[in-house]
């Protein structure tokens, strides 16, 4: 689970402010437990029990269900996250300018991509699984989720700097997890970026995550598969690239300066001698828990 700091992630926060509450989660870590065994292990009610039950349930960390016990049926109680992350708003930096640029995931000019593979608007699939051809339907333009397990995919940007711009800096920001047959929330996944040619860096995506629905994944899609990702930041620095901070590679903006008239061609691939060939998946807006595109973000001063 993936959480930001806002009102939406507050039931979270909320139940984490909970010594019993953090208790039930340690139990429920090591198995499924019905409200009964909970209350004799936590030494307290089974009503308590179920008022916390309630409030982590709506908050999304667990889930019960109904299954045969020896009398009759009993509901049982099961942890849905065995991870959480606190995203942080990024820094500003209020020296420079900035243009931002918003590129929906479908919108790549180049691509070739192994299955399992596929992509879908918000209200439908386009085309059928596992077919890479459909990579190139006229619809592809209004994909908001697309997902393949080899191979990459290139975005071509153009510039809109002027020539008494001066580039200092560019923020890639999109929302990533790994490709995994419905899903995997720990299945590592080594994702190369490269822009112009360059290779920037390779980030290892933790998972394909379905622990919990996606904040804006459209009530039509499974609830088995791919739900939502990691929201990552790629920053080129005159000190070289990072990814969430850390750096990752030697790579600075200065080597991009010459280019900065013309086109960003970005790249997101998956390469067959990578250390964890485990896909990726990209969440535009209308998926994932972020209501976003791939934000392309460069940041200039102007000397003159």
């Amino acid at each position: 689970m993936q959480l930001d700091i806002s009102e939406n992630s507050i039931p979270v926060y909320e139940v984490l402010s909970s010594p019993t509450r953090i208790n039930i989660i340690k139990l429920l870590s090591k198995k499924k437990m019905n409200i009964g065994e909970l209350a004799k292990e936590l030494n307290i009610s089974s009503a308590i029990v179920s008022r916390h039950i309630t409030k982590m349930n709506d908050a999304g960390l667990v889930k019960t269900e109904i299954v045969p016990g020896k009398s009759g049926l009993q509901k049982v109680v099961i942890l849905k996250v065995d991870r959480i992350e606190i995203q942080f708003p990024q820094k500003i930096y209020s020296a420079y300018e900035s243009y931002k640029q918003e590129i929906p995931v479908g919108h790549y000019f180049h691509f070739d991509v192994h299955p399992t593979c596929g992509l879908a608007t918000t209200t439908k699939t386009i085309g059928e699984y596992d077919d890479p051809k459909y990579f190139m339907d006229p619809q592809k333009n209004q994909a908001a989720i697309l997902w393949f397990t080899k191979g990459f995919i290139e975005y071509r940007i153009p510039s809109i700097l002027k020539e008494t711009d001066k580039l200092e800096m560019i923020d890639i920001v999109l929302e990533a997890s790994s490709e995994f047959p419905f899903s995997n929330n720990v299945w590592p996944s080594d994702i190369t970026f490269s822009l112009n040619g360059k290779e920037l860096c390779t980030w290892t995506s933790p998972g394909d995550f379905s622990d919990t629905r996606g904040r804006f994944t459209p009530d039509w899609w499974p609830n088995e598969t791919n739900q939502y990702g990691i929201l990552l930041t790629i920053r080129i620095t005159k000190h070289g690239v990072y990814a969430d901070g850390k750096k990752l590679s030697d790579l600075t903006i200065d080597q991009f300066r010459e280019e900065q008239s013309g086109m960003w061609d970005l790249k997101v691939e998956i390469k067959e001698d990578a250390e964890n060939v485990g896909g990726v998946t990209l969440f535009g807006k209308g998926f994932g828990n972020y209501d976003q595109d791939i934000n392309f973000i460069t940041y200039y001063s102007n000397p003159v």
